[in-house]
């Protein structure tokens, strides 16, 4: 076994036993259980509006602490654990479900004494078998929604539940994987890539063909993208519920701007690929998306990926954005949002029988702070 290969096995056990212990933990028994898995000046990055984080001491206090007194009965529901060497450094990534009972106010969102289901997606960076940088996403859409909330119009995509699991549920590679196969993975995302990048907005518009997608893709196969833009279970579907729209929005390629932001490790493991982006600028917002009116400025992006193979053609794709901080960076304040409807169904007000123009003119005249 290849020194890396060794050092895969041991980062991916690492992760795996802290999220298998956090699933069990008490509350008194967290502190340890994460200052053993992660470095003590750790720099942990999470989605809007928990951002940064730096240190174990406060990685405890100002997320794990709220997060579990929330959901005091909290479980991490794993669908893919995978890692390797990116030339640079140790990767190990993964995603699933965190699900547990909303019982008390999380981020300002109202509880619901329900089961909640948080998709997440994560990259860890590894070090002497630590945990010394992390970046998560929470698709927190999903919690709005759950919580009887629509700060977004209806996705094109579809809604709802979770999100498919791995054909074969055969997603967290605990053992060691053939090292050919991992590079047949990532090559067929590289190429696939390269063809995503030979789309120019000004020249093409909405004719998708210069990226010959359909050279990547099964007939038959599954998008899972994030609440408000949602799942699609074909290549139509894909073109139709999301590239277009998102072209149109937001089509620039290849923008000759000095990127800031983490790269993530663009990773192969058996039939499994990864790679994503963290704070880095992705294009400049030209079109309307989902009523967000075009702002003309230059936005980034948290948005990561994991795809699985099928033979020569990549069969499923999980993909969870950070759409409130995107929305954000264009001046709308979705947990405003979400806040103006708590307040209009207090008042006894169906905020869903309001246009967003209208609900916030309801909201404004009623205030009455």
């Amino acid at each position: 076994m290849a020194n890396w290969q060794a050092r895969n096995q041991r980062n991916k056990a690492v992760v795996w036993e802290y999220w298998q212990r956090m699933n069990h933990a008490q509350a008194r028994e967290v502190p340890s259980i994460v200052k053993k898995a992660f470095h003590k000046d750790v720099d942990w990055n999470g989605p809007q509006p928990i951002n940064e984080i730096r240190g174990t001491t406060a990685l405890i206090s100002d997320f794990w602490e709220p997060l579990r007194q929330s959901f005091p009965d909290i479980k991490r529901e794993a669908h893919i654990l995978m890692g390797g060497f990116d030339g640079e450094l140790d990767w190990v990534s993964g995603t699933g479900y965190l699900n547990g009972t909303f019982v008390h106010d999380w981020l300002g969102i109202p509880a619901t004494g329900n089961k909640t289901h948080i998709h997440f997606g994560q990259f860890f960076v590894m070090r002497d078998e630590r945990i010394v940088e992390t970046y998560c996403i929470l698709d927190i859409l999903a919690v709005f929604k759950q919580a009887g909330f629509q700060v977004l119009p209806n996705a094109l995509g579809r809604e709802g539940g979770k999100v498919q699991k791995p054909i074969g549920d055969d997603g967290v590679l605990l053992i060691e994987q053939d090292e050919l196969e991992g590079r047949r993975s990532m090559q067929l995302v590289a190429a696939m890539w390269d063809g995503l990048y030979r789309y120019n907005r000004e020249r093409d518009g909405k004719d998708l063909d210069p990226m010959e997608q359909q050279h990547y893709w099964h007939p038959d196969f599954h998008w899972m993208g994030p609440t408000g833009i949602g799942t699609t279970h074909s290549i139509q579907e894909f073109e139709d519920f999301h590239q277009r729209p998102w072209l149109s929005a937001f089509g620039d390629r290849n923008l000759d701007v000095k990127q800031t932001g983490r790269n993530m490790g663009f990773l192969g493991e058996g039939l499994y690929a990864c790679g994503g982006i963290w704070n880095q600028t992705f294009s400049g917002h030209h079109g309307e998306y989902n009523e967000l009116k075009p702002t003309g400025q230059l936005l980034t992006l948290r948005d990561f990926d994991w795809y699985k193979r099928d033979g020569s053609s990549l069969i499923q794709n999980w993909i969870p954005i950070d759409l409130i901080d995107v929305y954000k960076q264009a001046g709308v304040d979705l947990f405003d949002r979400m806040h103006r409807q708590h307040e209009l169904r207090k008042r006894g007000i169906n905020w869903w029988d309001l246009p967003v123009d209208g609900m916030n003119e309801t909201f404004d005249s009623q205030r009455k702070f």
